[in-house]
C-alpha cells in the first residue's frame, strides 16, 4: 500500500487559549498535568490542519481539524499515524465501519473517528483524556463537520482507559456489558508509546469489543531508542486475550526533521490488528 502524507498546517489565533500541561512519562491517573498558577507562560492559541482525503469522489474531500494549542498528550498535532489510520478506514470502509460500532480512544482531534462518522458507522463514540481542553475540541471539530455533512451518531467523552467501562455504553445488565452493547472496531491510533497504560488500554479492549469485532492499532517510534517497548504491546497483547496481526510497515516524512541518525526509525508507521481469541 501506498500512502502519501499531504497536510497543511493554519495557524488560527482563537479566543481561550489552552494551558500548557507536562507529559514526561505520560501518566494518566491524577491531576499529574496541572501546574501551579502562573508557572508557566500561556501556551500557543489553537491550531488547524487540513486532512485531504484519498479517496476518489467523496464529499467533503478535505477535512479542517482544530488542534489545541498545547496538549500534555501530544493531542496538539496531526500525526502520521493519524493520518494513515483515517486512510485505512476510509479505504476499508465498507469492510471496517460501514454499520459497525466504533470505540476511539486517545483520539487527539479526532480525525479517524470523524472518518467514521462519515463512512455509514451505526454509532461513534470518540474518546481522550477527560481534560476539558481536549474534550471540547474534538467536539468542535465533530460540529463544524456536522454543520455541512451527514455523520453517524456520535458522542465524545472523556475516558481514563482501565476504568469504568460502562461510562461507554448504554445498557449494562448485572454489571455486565451484554455482547450487543460491545464494539466491533476499537481505534488506538499513536497509543502504544504509553507503556505504563499497555495492560490497561487492552483491559479497556478486552471488555469492550465484541468476539467478532477488532482493535486497529497504528503508531510510529517517536522515541526510536523505546522501539523494542513499543512492540512490547503486540506481544503483551496475548495475555489479554488478543492476537496481533500485522498489517503493514509503511516509511512516510517523519515528524519532526532532527536527529539524522534516527530518522530512518521515526518514519515509520507500523499497522496491526488485535484478533479475539475468546
Amino acid at each position: 500500500m501506498n500512502f502519501s502524507l499531504n497536510t497543511e498546517f493554519i495557524v488560527k489565533v482563537e479566543e481561550n487559549p489552552q494551558r500548557i500541561m507536562s507529559d514526561d512519562e505520560f501518566g494518566l491517573e491524577g491531576g499529574l498535568f496541572e501546574e501551579p498558577e502562573g508557572f508557566l507562560p500561556p501556551p500557543p492559541p489553537p491550531h488547524s490542519a487540513m486532512y485531504e482525503r484519498k479517496r476518489e469522489n467523496v464529499t467533503p474531500k478535505t477535512i479542517d481539524l482544530r488542534l489545541v494549542g498545547k496538549s500534555p498528550l501530544w493531542g496538539h498535532l496531526l500525526w502520521n499515524a493519524g493520518i494513515f489510520t483515517a486512510d485505512y478506514l476510509d479505504k476499508h470502509s465498507n469492510e471496517l465501519v460501514k454499520g459497525k460500532s466504533v470505540l476511539e480512544l486517545g483520539a487527539a482531534a479526532g480525525l479517524p473517528s470523524l472518518i467514521c462518522s462519515l463512512n455509514g458507522a451505526s454509532k461513534v463514540i470518540c474518546t481522550d483524556y477527560p481534560d476539558a481542553d481536549l474534550i471540547s475540541n474534538i467536539t468542535h471539530n465533530f460540529k463544524t463537520l456536522e454543520s455541512s455533512n451527514k455523520l453517524s451518531p456520535y458522542q465524545v467523552k472523556g475516558y481514563i482507559w482501565g476504568n469504568d467501562y460502562t461510562e461507554l455504553v448504554e445498557n449494562v445488565v448485572d454489571n455486565q456489558i451484554p455482547e450487543t452493547e460491545k464494539f466491533d472496531l476499537i481505534i488506538l491510533s499513536d497509543l502504544v508509546f504509553n507503556h505504563t497504560e499497555h495492560h490497561k488500554l487492552l483491559d479497556t479492549c478486552r471488555n469492550l469489543l465484541k468476539r467478532t469485532g477488532k482493535c486497529l492499532v497504528v503508531f510510529s517510534p517517536h522515541r526510536p531508542w523505546l522501539l523494542e517497548k513499543d512492540l512490547e504491546f503486540f506481544t503483551t497483547c496475548e495475555e489479554h486475550d488478543f492476537k496481533a496481526e500485522k498489517i503493514d510497515l509503511v516509511t512516510w516524512k517523519p515528524m519532526f526533521e532532527e536527529d539524522e541518525e534516527t530518522v530512518e526509525i521515526r518514519a515509520r508507521v507500523y499497522s496491526f490488528f488485535l484478533l479475539p481469541q475468546w
